[in-house]
């Protein structure tokens, strides 16, 4: 049986001051929380998150990391600086960073290996846009991105990492697969990673769904056979929303 893990994406948004009133409200909330509790905070906010969950159920992520150990990277992170800060986790891949800031399919490998070495656990993101989904083209793309992104990780290092199926289009958009396609999908994912690297470490890694999941469609998502949790963007900033999304089976 797969932990669920249900990580927020605050992508860049809350101040320091913001980020830990948000965190106190939501310890209370999701304290008796089955799935694994994970906020993805921007860097400025890690130490503040950190001081103010200590000692509960929430864990500490991030939303990037290099894939160099140090040098003229300037307005870059390590992982070793963000281990050392306490960071648990780090989005690699998301589709904001690969439109926006060029991440591509190479640099995501290379930061996964960064993450892994240095003890990050990496959510991996991988997805298609719509018109790769209209052009039948999702199964290929999804596959290609996964096993490039752990290209160089041994079985055992790849059953501890997460991979977030992210459908480009559903993100922000208040679109979102249907339960079925998620699931597909993610399913595709996992023969991917069976066919590869067998069947122990495909049944280990946990697959989430990225694309809009909130409090209404949680339920339903959940209970796929696949999904094993949620990356969630605007829901994971107030505390009520994503605390119904973590309580999903309460």
């Amino acid at each position: 049986m797969r932990t669920p893990i249900i990580a927020g994406n605050w992508k860049m948004n809350k101040t320091p001051a913001e980020a830990k009133a948000l965190v106190s409200e939501l310890k209370p909330l999701v304290k008796n929380a089955s799935a694994t509790v994970v906020v993805c905070v921007p860097a400025i906010d890690v130490y503040a998150v950190k001081e103010e969950i200590a000692g509960s159920n929430i864990h500490l992520g991030v939303q990037n990391v290099h894939f160099k150990e140090s040098g003229a990277y300037t307005g870059e992170l390590s992982a070793a600086m963000l281990k050392e800060a306490g960071v648990e986790y780090v989005i690699i891949g998301h589709s904001e960073r690969r439109q926006y800031f060029g991440e591509t399919d190479a640099t995501v490998n290379l930061r996964t290996l960064a993450a892994v070495k240095a003890g990050l656990i990496p959510i991996i993101c991988v997805g298609e846009r719509k018109e790769e989904r209209e052009a039948g083209y999702t199964d290929a793309l999804v596959e290609y991105q996964t096993l490039i992104a752990l290209n160089g990780l041994s079985e055992e290092e790849i059953k501890g990492v997460v991979i977030a199926y992210e459908p480009v289009w559903a993100i922000g958009t208040g679109l979102t697969a249907t339960d079925e396609q998620a699931n597909e999908t993610i399913g595709v994912i996992r023969a991917a990673i069976e066919r590869k690297y067998g069947k122990a470490v495909a049944d280990a890694v946990r697959i989430q769904y990225g694309g809009s999941m909130n409090p209404k469609n949680v339920k339903g998502l959940m209970a796929q056979s696949e999904i094993d949790g949620g990356l969630i963007g605007g829901a994971s900033l107030k505390a009520p929303d994503f605390s119904l999304v973590v309580n999903y089976d309460k």
